[in-house]
């Protein structure tokens, strides 16, 4: 008598070619899932990251996390690849750098707009169309939010704002998509990838000396704790913050 090896599982990883959306995508694929990378416009970038990976278990698509029609897009492409979807780790976000000093520098409607869109909407979006695939498989959708959205700080009022209601927005989607999907969101603080690239090396500097560990927080920790929401079967609606202690 012979038992059927189980499917091989799925993890669909938006904004998943550089950073650490590549880094969540590389872990899942060392520990034995197809991977669908999508990314935004770099596609060289994007077959590069895809090149580590076996031809066979990885897949990449294109799409604009802002578009509702291209989140949607981008979901039907990763079933019709491999035919089901396990993990989706919904990592696209955005801002422009105002600060929290001045008012008038954060009243820019259009940057309102941009930040909601895609700190709050595109993860709607995204769990809804990804729903009943997830809902087959038991799976779990996890979002990245920010340190910025549990304490005001970060890069202008719009992304701190937004991102707290991205946390809020996932404690809500945990209770609609329960009982058979888990929801929960990750909250880093500084992280050095491009984005952090503005910053001096005194200023990481600074920042290492005021966390609690003496220790910038890589994207390898945080694809880990991504991964560790991924395999849990009864953590949902939580939102954990990653800042080795800096918000102490």
């Amino acid at each position: 008598m012979t038992t059927e090896a189980p499917p091989t599982p799925v993890a669909l990883i938006t904004a998943g070619s550089a950073g650490l959306g590549a880094a969540a995508a590389r872990l899942f694929a060392a520990r034995g899932h197809r991977v669908v990378i999508n990314y935004h416009s770099n596609s060289a970038r994007a077959s590069q990251l895809a090149g580590e990976m076996p031809a066979a278990s990885v897949a990449l698509v294109q799409a604009d996390l802002g578009s509702r029609a291209d989140v949607e897009r981008l979901v039907a492409e990763a079933v019709a690849r491999f035919g089901r979807l396990d993990v989706v780790f919904s990592n696209g976000g955005w801002t422009r750098v105002r600060g929290l000093a001045s008012l008038e520098e954060n009243c820019h409607e259009d940057e309102w707009d941009a930040a909601f869109n895609m700190n709050v909407k595109s993860h709607l979006w995204l769990l809804r169309a990804a729903r009943e695939h997830l809902d087959k498989t038991q799976g779990a959708f996890i979002t990245t939010a920010s340190l910025a959205g549990v304490s005001v700080s970060g890069s202008s009022l719009a992304y701190c704002v937004t991102k707290a209601a991205q946390i809020h927005l996932v404690k809500a989607l945990a209770v609609m998509a329960a009982p058979n999907i888990r929801v929960n969101s990750v909250s880093p603080g500084l992280l050095l990838t491009e984005w952090a690239e503005r910053f001096t090396p005194e200023q990481k500097e600074a920042h290492r000396q005021k966390t609690a560990l003496k220790r910038i927080v890589t994207v390898e920790d945080v694809a880990e704790q991504v991964y560790t929401f991924a395999q849990s079967k009864s953590i949902t609606g939580v939102n954990i913050v990653i800042d080795s202690g800096f918000n102490l």
